[in-house]
């Protein structure tokens, strides 16, 4: 660093007999150490500002973000009072209670005849739904002339299972 030499020049100095010199180079060392001290300190200040700076900045952000949520609540709050919200909440309770009072008197209405031809409506609509072909009604005869039987055989017709 240029201060150590500046300091091994003063010593230099010394043991040539050149007091004042030695004496105003090590002045003009100190002043360049308080100079570099008072830089670094300035230094420190200014960063410390930027980051004061920018938390204002982010805090401004904040701030005004809050304003504008704020404005949205009293602008839905004047859309929307406490009574209206109170009042939907009371006419939904009530539909969700005549509804149960409907469901209520359905189920207890109906008979158990009423579940009998309900089932066999159900069952009906199941049937026609699936149209199987006709079964015939004959039994089947016990050999098919011409067919293989499970062996490899011709004529018997019979596959045992």
């Amino acid at each position: 660093m240029n201060l150590e030499r500046e300091r091994a020049l003063a010593r230099q100095l010394l043991k040539e007999g050149k007091k004042e010199k030695a004496m105003l180079l090590l002045k003009k060392k100190r002043y360049q150490e308080q100079l570099l001290d008072k830089t670094e300190n300035q230094i420190s200040n200014l960063e410390r500002m930027v980051q004061d700076i920018e938390f204002t900045q982010i805090e401004m952000k904040v701030i005004e973000g809050l304003k504008i949520g704020n404005e949205c609540l009293n602008k839905m709050h004047q859309v929307m009072s406490i009574e209206e919200v109170e009042r939907i909440i009371g006419e939904t309770q009530d539909a969700v209670e005549y509804q149960r009072q409907i469901d209520e008197i359905l189920a207890g209405s109906l008979t158990e005849e009423d579940e009998d031809a309900i089932l066999e409506e159900l069952n009906a609509i199941t049937q026609e739904q699936m149209e199987l072909p006709e079964v015939p009604s004959e039994p089947l005869p016990e050999k098919i002339p011409g067919t293989l039987s499970k062996s490899g055989m011709r004529g018997t017709g019979l596959v045992s299972f």
